[in-house]
């Protein structure tokens, strides 16, 4: 076994990775970007090296810095995570020039699948089933439309490069193909550095199911099992269970082995996940989608239900073991993961950021957390954060323990989508097994549509009167208060509070901290009663409630895994140059770069019509214009960062219309 191994990622596999070395006595190496100085990774190994600045580009995706820091450290063997150098045949291939071991597949398998038009044709030699669709490398524009015009509408375009959802595109009708390829391309080529597409036909309401292999160098190879991943947005993973609900014990047995098929027909060694889509009507009709060479995010839920750590696992096929793994491998109970993101569901998942004021992990699950509180969350990498895990003997069991642990969680300081996981959960077909790809896509409005509660609204007034309250000076008449009322006459204050995206609400109040009324709205709500330890009572009932407040003076309030970030509406109007009066501007829906610019000054635009693209995080937003007009003032170009509701451009309206606002 290594004596010491470098670990080339960061976030929470980073972290997830370290915790099996340190388990098996294997010291540890960590590498950082100047964005990730303080990071839990870094604290976490035994030695931490810096590889370079915050772009990945310069740091986590530098090849010579990290074989540098290997050999700088006396590391003998390099984990890659998954993301960034993983999936990388230069990386492995350096590695190997190095005297290092690469604890993945050899660069030759990861050739072959990392190219999803040549991994379709070598498993299809196999005699594994795949989606009919595109057979060729690099095909052009005229080409792809010529190979749809062969398998019919709707189709998916993905990039042959790369994975993760990245630059996947659906498509529908031939008028909003042109547009399709272009922002595929597009994407593609930011994210993987390779624009090549290739078409298949769309499975409608398919189903998402995976399936985990383990091969040694001596040529065994066995899987275990089947995840389901179904539950996705932009065609990335949020949800992930073992076993799936769908499967029978023949389907599994099937799918598994031709999982099997499609690794030995690569060469493959080490862990490593084949996809399948499934027809959700039609549980015999799947094919094969890709092969990902290396350990996958959802992996927990397999570790859960097999009892195995495939970290281990990979540490022990890379030092030449035979077959480490149970001789009959026998899944046991259920497992189910969520994903928590720094994201916004309610804006289509837009990524979010910002500083950690607030955070307390559940207990009783297992939590693959790569994030601490005080710490930055920028728009630098992937907007994952961390993962609950929950174990149970079966799947309700599974999936009471998760919705608690959500509702045990508290993140403050950005948005997050766990109160966005609670209600997916709670989703009768969610519950009932009945998932598809498209069911959160469906049930986004519903999902998200929640209205801002009445006793939220009472703890910021309460928490306000108590900051009041301690400034009264200490010989102050003591009926008369601080905050515009006495306790003699009771007088009424009025205050308004906004919450992002939506209308101001009006809040009046009376009373002390302990002892108030108030109405929302002109509706007479409830009397309240507040205390410094988050404790509120509204109308009787008492929580305990979970709060901070940023520097710009926003509020945020956390209450069984949902949070709400409030302002009070004076200060959203003193925020010079992003208010609806600002004579249209379109805003950035968050921190980001531009990556592209498609109007210039003076330029009549229409309304719907895109005007630029911003990108974060992977994932990028077109911003159209509302209203038809002129582009009088460009106040970015292409490379510019950005932050949240920094003014891109400015349109000035025809005839006097209402200004124009980001889309």
């Amino acid at each position: 076994m290594f004596s010491t191994v470098l670990v080339a990622n960061r976030g929470e596999i980073a972290v997830r990775v370290i915790r099996t070395l340190r388990r098996l006595g294997i010291r540890s190496v960590a590498v950082y970007s100047d964005a990730d100085r303080d990071a839990p990774h870094v604290t976490a190994a035994d030695i931490a090296v810096r590889i370079g600045p915050a772009p990945a580009a310069q740091s986590y995706l530098s090849i010579e810095a990290i074989i540098d820091a290997a050999r700088g450290t006396g590391a003998r063997a390099v984990h890659p995570g998954y993301g960034f150098l993983s999936e990388n045949t230069a990386f492995a291939a350096a590695c190997e020039a190095a005297g290092l071991t690469f604890i993945g597949p050899p660069a030759a398998a990861i050739d072959a699948m990392g190219d999803k038009i040549r991994a379709k044709q070598t498993v299809a030699k196999a005699g594994v089933p795949v989606v009919p669709g595109s057979d060729g490398i690099g095909l052009s524009d005229d080409e792809l439309t010529a190979a749809i015009d062969g398998i019919g509408y709707p189709v998916l375009l993905k990039p042959s490069a790369g994975g993760g959802g990245k630059g996947m595109r659906e498509v529908h009708r031939p008028d909003d193909l042109a547009a399709a390829l272009a922002s595929a391309r597009r994407e593609a080529r930011g994210s993987f550095g390779d624009d090549t597409l290739l078409v298949e036909r769309l499975i409608t309401t398919p189903r998402h199911i995976e399936i985990q292999v383990l091969a040694d160098r001596h040529g065994n190879v066995t899987h275990l099992g089947e995840r389901e991943c179904s539950l996705q947005r932009r065609h990335q993973k949020i949800v992930e269970e073992a076993p799936s609900p769908l499967l029978t014990e023949q389907q599994r047995q099937a799918m598994g082995a031709a999982a099997c098929d499609a690794a030995r027909s690569c060469g493959y060694v080490g862990a490593g996940t084949v996809e399948f889509i499934v027809a959700g009507d039609r549980p015999d009709d799947w094919f094969f989608m890709e092969m990902n060479t290396r350990l996958q995010v959802e992996h927990p839920v397999t570790e859960q239900v097999y009892g195995v750590d495939l970290v281990e696992a990979q540490l022990r096929i890379a030092a030449g073991e035979v077959a480490p793994w149970p001789e009959t491998p026998r899944p046991q109970g259920h497992a189910i993961e969520v994903r928590v993101y720094a994201e916004d569901p309610a804006a289509g998942f837009l990524p979010t950021g910002g500083r950690i004021l607030a955070l307390r992990e559940p207990d009783g699950v297992r939590v693959d957390s790569g994030v601490a509180e005080g710490g930055v969350v920028g728009s630098d990498y992937d907007p994952m954060l961390s993962k609950i895990i929950s174990y149970g003997r079966d799947r309700a069991e599974a999936l009471h323990k998760l919705d608690a642990a959500l509702a045990g969680t508290v993140l403050l300081g950005l948005g997050t989508n766990i109160g966005f996981l609670r209600a997916l959960l709670a989703d009768p077909d969610v519950r009932a097994g009945n998932l598809d790809t498209g069911l959160v896509g469906r049930r986004l409005d519903e999902l998200t549509g929640h209205e801002l509660p009445d006793d939220v609204l009472s703890l910021a007034t309460g928490l306000a009167l108590l900051d009041l309250e301690p400034a009264a000076p200490a010989l102050a008449d003591p009926f008369d208060i601080p905050g515009g009322w006495r306790l003699g006459d009771r007088a009424w204050t009025t205050r308004r509070v906004s919450l992002a995206g939506r209308e101001p609400v009006e809040i009046r109040y009376r009373g002390r901290a302990a002892d108030a009324e108030i109405t929302i709205d002109g509706r007479p709500v409830a009397r309240i009663s507040t205390s410094a330890d988050g404790r509120h009572t509204h109308d009787g009932v008492t929580r305990t409630y979970a709060y901070a407040r940023d520097t710009a003076g926003v509020l945020w309030i956390g209450r069984d895994g949902y949070s709400w970030a409030l302002r009070d509406h004076e200060a959203l109007d003193s925020t010079s140059g992003t208010g609806a009066g600002a004579g249209g501007p379109i805003l950035s829906p968050m921190p980001g770069t531009v990556t592209v610019v498609a109007v210039a000054e003076g330029d009549r635009v229409t309304a719907g019509q895109t005007v630029a693209v911003v990108e974060a995080m992977k994932m990028e937003h077109a911003l159209t214009a509302t209203v038809d007009g002129t582009v009088t003032e460009l106040r970015a170009r292409v490379g510019t960062a950005v932050a949240k509701d920094a003014i891109i451009l400015v349109i000035e309206p025809a005839g006097g219309d209402a200004p124009s606002q980001a889309q």
